[in-house]
């Protein structure tokens, strides 16, 4: 079982620039990929969302970022600084308008494409491959966080379905005493009613017939079996979410019958807890994948 939340940071060096990949999950009914890159990566942007795509669910936000790792490389592309200069003292001129050009030259530096000097405008196919293993080890460590995250959350789950199935084996001691408060109810109706002579066969038949109607065997022996079907599948499954939520709910289904038909305060207090240990386990099921 693995949880959607998740995150890893990875760097590489390619091509005189650091490499800096970034993922973070979070829980989302889809798979739903934000992807930053920057310009000179567009051409490689589907391979990175197939790559990402291995995450199977969640939302899914990707940076991937450079920065210059060669001290003595230069960067700025001084031919493109000059001729912006010039055009500005030009203009200025011409316009008659006062400048700094200490001003004119901060200003101009600020410029980012003035900073792209010896950078290529693609990848090469070997800086591709550096950077697509960082990306590929960057998913693996997600996983693994996903993986880390998801036994905290399966420890907490089965301690949750343990008090569930504990108050369900509690409930037949109660069941015997249902028998005889709805005998002594039915002959508090006869007496109410001032009923003097009562068929013995009648009475137990009614009898039988109002108990058949509060039976909760069946609930029981489905809880039962929901109970063991989600703990086998948060053990065995790694991408299990949406099928233990279902399990959930069924689950849900017999803890409101089974207090619907209870008629025992003592069960119905046990069916109150049960909701509770259920609830609790709705709460986390949406983090899981």
């Amino acid at each position: 079982m693995k949880s959607m939340t998740g995150f890893a940071k990875q760097q590489c060096a390619a091509g005189g620039m650091t490499i800096s990949v970034e993922i973070k999950t979070l829980n989302s009914k889809q798979l739903d990929l934000n992807v930053k890159l920057p310009q000179r990566y567009r051409t490689h942007e589907l391979d990175i969302r197939s790559m990402l795509s291995a995450l199977n669910r969640g939302k899914v936000d990707f940076t991937l970022s450079e920065a210059n790792s060669d001290a003595t490389q230069a960067q700025l592309d001084r031919e493109l600084l000059s001729a912006r200069y010039a055009e500005l003292i030009s203009a200025a001129s011409e316009l008659k308008v006062e400048i700094s050009h200490g001003d004119i030259f901060s200003t101009l530096v600020r410029q980012p494409d003035l900073w792209n000097a010896g950078i290529a405008e693609e990848i090469s196919d070997g800086d591709w491959a550096t950077v697509r293993d960082c990306i590929t080890s960057a998913i693996n460590d997600v996983e693994r966080f996903r993986s880390d995250e998801g036994s905290i959350l399966e420890k907490d789950f089965a301690k949750h379905v343990d008090a569930i199935e504990q108050r369900l084996n509690i409930i037949p001691q109660y069941e015997s005493d249902r028998i005889d408060t709805a005998r002594e109810r039915i002959k508090r109706y006869f007496a109410d009613f001032a009923v003097k002579e009562v068929d013995p066969v009648r009475f137990e038949q009614e009898l039988i017939y109002y108990l058949e109607k509060l039976d909760i065997t069946e609930e029981k022996v489905r809880l039962a079996k929901h109970i063991a079907f989600f703990r086998d599948t948060m053990r065995s499954e790694e991408v299990c979410g949406k099928k233990l939520a279902f399990v959930a709910q069924e689950m849900g289904r017999e803890i409101n019958t089974t207090g619907s038909k209870a008629n025992h305060v003592e069960i119905q207090r046990l069916v109150v807890e049960m909701k509770d240990e259920l609830e609790k386990i709705k709460e986390q099921l949406g983090n899981i994948l």
